[in-house]
C-alpha cells in the first residue's frame, strides 16, 4: 500500500494560511478606515454614461467632486471601455436621499458640457437613500445567517452535531477570508459581495458534505486497528480527485470571465476566484481534520474514563 499524505498531522500548518489572510484583512481594514461600502449599502446614485470616447477616470472623479462636493467611484465599462459607471454617495445630512436627483442632474449636465453628450448618453440610473442602504445591509446579513442556519440543521440531520459545527466554523472562516479579501483589495462592498459570498458558501458546504459522507461510510467499515485520523485521511484521499477536479473546472470559467470581462465584472470575479480556492482548501484541509481530532480526543477521553471505572471496581 503506497504512503499517503497525512492531512490530519498537518492541520495546524494548514490553518496558518487563512489566519494570515485574516490578519492582513484586519490590518487593511484599519488602514482603509473600514469597508469600502458601495452606494447600494450607503445610499446614493449609480449612473452609467456612454462617454463615446476614451476618458480618464480621474477627470470624471474631479468633475463630480467639483460639482457635488462628494467623492465618487468611477469605473470603465463596456467592451470598448468608453462607458463610465459613476457611483456618488448621498450627502451625510441627506437621510432620505432627497439630493440624489439634484446631484444626478448636475453631474450629467457637467458631463454633457465636457464631452458634448446627448441626453441619450445617460444609459441608466439607480438611486437609493441611506436608510434604504441600511435595510439592504440588514437583509443581506439576515439572509446569510439564515442560509448558514439551514445548512447547520441539514448537516445535523444527515451526519452528527460535530460535523455540523465543524462545517459551520469552516463556513464562517470562509466568509471572514472573503471579507478580508475585500478589505485588502479595497473593492466596493455591494450586492455582488453577497452573491460571491453565497456562491463560495455553496461550494464549500458541497465539498465538505462529500468528504463527510465518505467519512461516514468508512466509519462503518473501519478496522479496529485503524485510528479515526487515519480513516479521515483515507476518506480525504478518496474524495480528493473529485473535489480538485470540480474546483479546477469551475475556476477555469471564472478566470476566463476575469480575463475577458470589464472592470465591474472583474471586481466580482476576483474575490470569487479566491473564495472558491479557499473554500476547497478549508473543506479538504481544515473541516475533516479538526473533526477527526475532536472525535479522537473524545474517544480517548471515554476510553480513559472506562479504564478508570474498571480500575476502581478492581480495587474494591
Amino acid at each position: 500500500m503506497h504512503k499517503t499524505f497525512n492531512f490530519s498531522k498537518n492541520k495546524i500548518k494548514f490553518l496558518l494560511l487563512p489566519i494570515v489572510i485574516l490578519i492582513a484583512g484586519i490590518v487593511m481594514y484599519f488602514v482603509h478606515g473600514g469597508f469600502n461600502f458601495d452606494v447600494e449599502f450607503l445610499g446614493g446614485i449609480r449612473m452609467q454614461v456612454d462617454i463615446g470616447q476614451d476618458f480618464n477616470n480621474d477627470d470624471i472623479y474631479n468633475l463630480v467632486e467639483e460639482t457635488t462636493g462628494l467623492e465618487a467611484v468611477v469605473q470603465k465599462s463596456g467592451a470598448s471601455g468608453q462607458t463610465a459607471v459613476i457611483k456618488i454617495p448621498s450627502a451625510s445630512n441627506d437621510e432620505h436621499g432627497e439630493s440624489n436627483q439634484a446631484n444626478q442632474d448636475a453631474v450629467f449636465s457637467a458631463l454633457q458640457e465636457k464631452y458634448s453628450l446627448s441626453d441619450e448618453a445617460l444609459l441608466s440610473v439607480q438611486s437609493s437613500s441611506p436608510s434604504f442602504g441600511a435595510q439592504v445591509q440588514q437583509k443581506a446579513l439576515s439572509y446569510t445567517l439564515l442560509a448558514i442556519l439551514c445548512m447547520l440543521v441539514y448537516i445535523i440531520i444527515r451526519f452528527d452535531w460535530r460535523s455540523a459545527i465543524m462545517a459551520v466554523v469552516t463556513l464562517a472562516l470562509n466568509v471572514l477570508v472573503m471579507a478580508s479579501v475585500y478589505t485588502i483589495t479595497n473593492i466596493a462592498l455591494n450586492t455582488t459581495f453577497i452573491a460571491a459570498m453565497l456562491t463560495v458558501i455553496g461550494y464549500c458546504i458541497n465539498n465538505t458534505i462529500v468528504i463527510f459522507d465518505r467519512i461516514r461510510e468508512n466509519m462503518k467499515s473501519r478496522r479496529r486497528a485503524e485510528s479515526i485520523t487515519a480513516m479521515t485521511d483515507r476518506s480525504i484521499h478518496e474524495t480528493l480527485g473529485r473535489t480538485v477536479s470540480s474546483t479546477v473546472t469551475t475556476l477555469i470559467t471564472i478566470v476566463m470571465v476575469y480575463i475577458l470581462g470589464v472592470s465591474t465584472i472583474k471586481q466580482f470575479a476576483l474575490p470569487l476566484i479566491i473564495g472558491i480556492v479557499i473554500g476547497a482548501y478549508t473543506s479538504i484541509c481544515i473541516a475533516p481534520t479538526f473533526w477527526a481530532a475532536w472525535k479522537e480526543a473524545e474517544a480517548k477521553a471515554k476510553a480513559e474514563a472506562a479504564a478508570q471505572k474498571r480500575s476502581v471496581k478492581k480495587n474494591k
